[in-house]
């Protein structure tokens, strides 16, 4: 496995110098807690860590491109494979002891670039940026273990084969997959798919990253590629291993998790931290000394208390590379362990004000000509801009759009006979805009390679039948209590209203269910159309699961292209189809 190399021992006055100058300069929000304090010379430890890259080796675009408003008042021009490793290298320079890591979901829900060759790209690129650990991340199952753990060991893709002359070498990083192991009853019962932690040793004084993904992991995952594994709770899991690795002489511990939530404040920031990664934070062994987090895509540094009241780090990095966190360890050589009052982190912008890596460029290079012949490939035309919304919870014009694509998909008797089609707005990674131009065609021309940046995750379109009532309490799933989690985009013709000072489970009037304006019937059977991972129950819409008569409809994407081909000047699907009460 590869590694980089470090600075020397010549260098080392300069690199001790250049660690002391770095570690009184970072930025931290709360004055630390006290745990186990030194007078004793110690050991810094830089640990650069990013999350959610999602295989955006090409520099976002659009909307992407910023972090916006909230996070970054300046709305700086940020991210990409080509700047971070640029970033990385800058902050790495000089540095004795330096350590990357990331949280998770650096594959899957990629851009067209790196999601066509299925995220051997993506790979390709961390390994050029010298990542050295990572947790898995939900994204990581989207095409099941089996597929990771190609990632990770290297081979052609068990379908389309090698893409060059090359054979897929695989992860130089490590994946760590703490808590997701074999079921009981596998042939690998309680085995971990994939190493639990990594132990990396600084001047002899051990530091052991553990990594895991979000035990909810199986609701957001299509369920056919993780059926013979489980995800367990994620502060259990930690506490457990860092009561294994002390008795083998570790006292320095860090956790990387895919799991997170949101602060209030700039990127560099924490305004008080929300669940689930606080409660999770709370029931963490105190021994754990840096908490480096990820899956919402939300950037903060977060000073929060221990168990024993001692501040430890939890810290987050956006998404796409757009961000980078640089947190100093400060390891006392006779204990061993971390010295809380010296630990110093903040988040970096990944400015675009630098110059691109030119071991990534090559990279993008390289796959983009393998792509081109299908990415320029023209498949519609647009009248105007058609968008996701800003949030999860809201309708959208893009997603109620692919759900009338897979109903045209579907609708036919010999097609599947559906009535209506649902799409989940997580599977909506990227927007339709009139004046984007990726291979030469005109503003309101699509591309293959746009539509595919829409819908990347190469889903099945699946046709079932469920009664009336069923797909009433189908809708109800979209709330949790007095919020709302999901807005599911729903086709042509299908309509309903909601009330949210309803209690939970009732927010939805049966009576305003309707198709063509046909109140639905509860006790009657309706055949409608979704994805394979709503299907499976992915999101939490576990009603799906119980439709039956169940027939593939093809893929997704197809029946994307299929509709936009079928109509010029596509315009938005109109986003009156839900009413909410006020």
């Amino acid at each position: 496995m590869s590694r980089r190399t470090r600075i020397g021992a010549m260098a080392a006055t300069l690199a001790a110098s250049a660690l002391l100058v770095s570690s009184l300069g970072q930025a931290s929000t709360a004055t630390p807690g006290h745990h186990k304090p030194s007078h004793h010379r110690t050991v810094g430890v830089q640990v650069l860590s990013f999350n959610d890259y999602h295989g955006q080796i090409e520099a976002p675009a659009g909307s992407s491109a910023i972090l916006g408003e909230a996070d970054d008042p300046s709305n700086t021009v940020v991210g990409g494979g080509e700047y971070l490793a640029t970033h990385l290298k800058k902050l790495r320079k000089g540095v004795r002891h330096s350590t990357t890591v990331a949280a998770g979901d650096l594959i899957g829900g990629s851009p067209f670039l790196s999601g066509l060759f299925h995220d051997e790209p993506a790979v390709e690129s961390l390994n050029a940026m010298d990542l050295d650990i990572s947790s898995v991340g939900n994204h990581e199952f989207d095409e099941g273990v089996t597929e990771l753990l190609r990632m990770q060991n290297g081979g052609c893709h068990p379908v389309d084969g090698c893409y060059t002359d090359k054979r897929f070498r695989g992860a130089d990083h490590q994946w760590l997959a703490a808590n997701v192991e074999y079921k009981p009853g596998t042939r690998k019962a309680g085995r971990t798919v994939l190493p639990p932690y990594e132990i990396k040793r600084y001047q002899g004084i051990k530091v052991a990253y553990i990594g895991m993904t979000l035990e909810g992991t199986p609701e957001i995952v299509a369920q056919a590629g993780i059926r013979d594994v489980r995800f367990l709770d994620e502060a259990r899991t930690a506490n457990q291993l860092v009561r294994q690795l002390k008795r083998k002489g570790v006292e320095a511990f860090v956790v990387l998790l895919h799991e997170g939530g949101f602060a209030p404040g700039t990127y560099d920031e924490c305004g008080g931290l929300s669940d689930p990664i606080k409660t999770i934070n709370d029931n963490l062994d105190p021994e754990v000394d840096l908490l480096v987090t990820g899956h919402t895509h939300s950037p903060y540094v977060c000073p929060l208390p221990d168990a024993r009241g001692n501040t430890r780090y939890v810290t987050s990095a956006s998404s796409q590379g757009r961000v980078v966190n640089e947190t100093w360890l400060q390891l006392d050589p006779r204990t061993r362990d971390v010295v809380r009052d010296k630990v110093t982190s903040t988040n970096h912008l990944v400015t675009r004000d630098v110059p691109a890596d030119t071991r990534q460029s090559a990279i993008i290079a390289k796959w983009s000509a393998l792509a081109a012949p299908i990415s320029n490939r023209v498949v519609g035309t647009i009248s105007g801009d058609i968008t996701r919304a800003a949030d999860r919870q809201t309708e959208s014009g893009l997603g109620n759009l692919i759900a009338d694509a897979q109903l045209a998909a579907t609708s036919a008797p010999a097609d599947g006979g559906s009535v209506a089609a649902f799409m989940n707005p997580g599977g909506v990674r990227a927007d339709l805009t009139y004046s984007q131009v990726s291979g030469g065609e005109g503003p309101g021309e699509v591309t293959y390679g746009e539509a595919f940046a829409v819908q990347p995750f190469g889903n099945l379109v699946v046709t079932m039948d469920l009664t009336g009532d069923a797909i009433e309490r189908l809708l109800e799933q979209q709330f949790a209590g007095d919020t709302k989690r999901f807005h599911l985009g729903v086709s042509e013709g299908f309509t309903y209203t909601y009330d949210m000072s309803r209690p939970a489970g009732d927010k939805i009037d049966p009576a305003t269910i309707a198709i063509n304006g046909v109140t639905l019937d509860p006790s009657a059977t309706y055949r409608i159309t979704t994805n394979n991972f709503l299907a499976d129950g992915g999101d939490g819409f576990t009603v799906f699961t119980e439709g039956t008569n169940r027939a593939g409809g093809g893929d997704d994407l197809a029946a994307l292209v299929d509709y936009m081909a079928a109509r010029p000047q596509l315009a938005p699907a109109p986003t009156d189809r839900v009413t909410e009460l006020p």
